[in-house]
């Protein structure tokens, strides 16, 4: 699987309810937990420091809760009410079990610990509600934390009952039913409810984005490594194929002048001596030219022959079967022949996965006489060899192939029509080699 589609992957696997690890309906503990999305995202939540808005909006909760309880005490205590201490009393008791909870690390990492605790904020602040009408206005923070801490089909029953609690309570202290009361908790579980699962989309998309980024950062990195790898490749084939092309044939030149020198030579003649050992020496270098060739020969020829490099190929190709045949006697092949080989075949072979969509192809090496002989056949769709033509989604291959074959004195050639396959052949001349 690619990287795009393992970060889409992952994002789906979240639960439709599951928070942002930083959201700001919870403490500052929960925020990695998630709305019990498992631990997965949590320590994902927990490799990053909360962003500046999240740790913003979670003072805000806090300081909203702590100021409508000291509302509720206050007013409870202005007001005269028969039971203000009591009031008083709860209020503190609310606002420790709320700090607690914000206090627990277990509270983020457990969705049970995170139940508990806000069944212990529920408790207590039904016995608010059941001394003070002041009370009904908890509900709206407590809201948050439902839908912050709990999956989305118990947030969304645990704001009900919620909502139904405030209006109950408000109702029973009041005794006269006003639309208020009805509407106010109603409308504010509704306003909680659609700010968190905004707030999750907004904050979903912004994951997918930042793992899309992410991995387009490392994208290009290994686009530019291989870009770098395959310079370093090509340099190599090139410096390979000058020194065969020149320093290599100069040698063996002279070496065959020298020969023809030395047979024209009496036997005892004063020069045959030195004209020996110059042939010597211009065989040692040539033997020394031609090491320095092998060294710089691509990793795929370095430790075996070209029917070996091609047999390994054939066999690593995704999609279609690929056989691989050797035909006649195999001989060793200057190096640039092997590479110029080697490439055609992958770009053929390529080719062959991209756009055949082709069942079979077969790879077949022909040693004759005076030249060697690359075939590559396949079963595919086609395609008219006379409109393909380089454009902006590729159509490079064709020709790059034919440019390597000319380059060596080659033949290269295609036969192909629409639904009857293609066969791609390249012949290459071999070299006279020095008696």
């Amino acid at each position: 699987m690619s990287a795009a589609p393992r970060s889409r992957a992952r994002a789906a696997s979240r639960p439709a309810s599951a928070p942002p690890p930083d959201s700001a309906a919870g403490p500052p503990s929960a925020s990695a937990s998630g709305s019990g999305s498992g631990s997965g995202s949590g320590s994902r939540a927990a490799a990053r420091p909360p962003a500046p808005v999240s740790r913003v909006l979670r003072l805000c909760l806090h300081a909203l809760l702590l100021g409508l309880l000291a509302l509720a005490a206050g007013r409870a205590v202005a007001g005269g009410a028969p039971r203000a201490g009591w009031v008083v009393a709860v209020c503190a008791l609310l606002a420790g079990v709320y700090a607690a909870g914000v206090l627990t690390p277990a509270v983020g990492r457990s969705a049970r610990a995170a139940g508990v605790w806000l069944a212990a904020l529920g408790a207590v602040w039904a016995a608010l509600l059941a001394l003070s009408p002041e009370g009904l206005w908890i509900a709206f923070p407590l809201y948050f934390l439902q839908l912050h801490l709990l999956r989305l089909r118990w947030a969304l029953a645990a704001v009900v009952v919620t909502a139904c609690a405030a209006i109950g309570g408000f109702l029973a202290h009041s005794g006269a039913v006003t639309p208020g009361p009805f509407l106010g908790p109603l409308l504010g579980g509704a306003v909680a409810v659609a700010t968190v699962l905004g707030y999750q989309a907004l904050y979903r998309e912004s994951e997918r984005r930042r793992e899309l980024i992410e991995e387009l950062i490392a994208t290009r990195a290994e686009l530019a490594a291989a870009e770098r790898g395959a310079g370093i490749l090509a340099e190599r084939e090139r410096l390979a194929r000058e020194i065969h092309d020149t320093l290599a044939q100069g040698l063996s030149s002279i070496q065959l002048l020298l020969r023809a020198a030395e047979r024209t030579l009496p036997p005892e003649a004063p020069a045959a001596e030195h004209i020996a050992r110059a042939r010597e020496a211009a065989q040692e270098n040539l033997a020394e030219a031609r090491r320095f060739v092998r060294a710089l020969t691509p990793p795929d020829l370095e430790h075996g022959s070209l029917a070996g490099a091609l047999e390994r190929l054939c066999s690593g190709v995704p999609g279609p079967r690929v056989r691989f045949t050797v035909s006649g006697a195999p001989r060793e092949l200057p190096t640039p022949y092997e590479v110029a080989l080697l490439r055609i075949a992958q770009s053929a072979l390529a080719n062959v996965v991209r756009h055949a969509r082709a069942g079979r192809a077969e790879i077949t090496l022909t040693f004759m006489d005076a030249s060697v002989t690359l075939d590559v056949v396949d079963d595919g769709r086609g395609f008219d060899p006379a409109a393909a033509a380089p454009s902006g989604e590729g159509g490079f291959g064709l020709p790059a192939m034919r440019a390597r074959a000319e380059t060596l004195g080659g033949l290269f050639t295609v036969e192909s029509d629409p639904g009857q396959g293609t066969a791609v052949a390249v012949t290459l001349p071999l070299p006279l080699e020095a008696p």
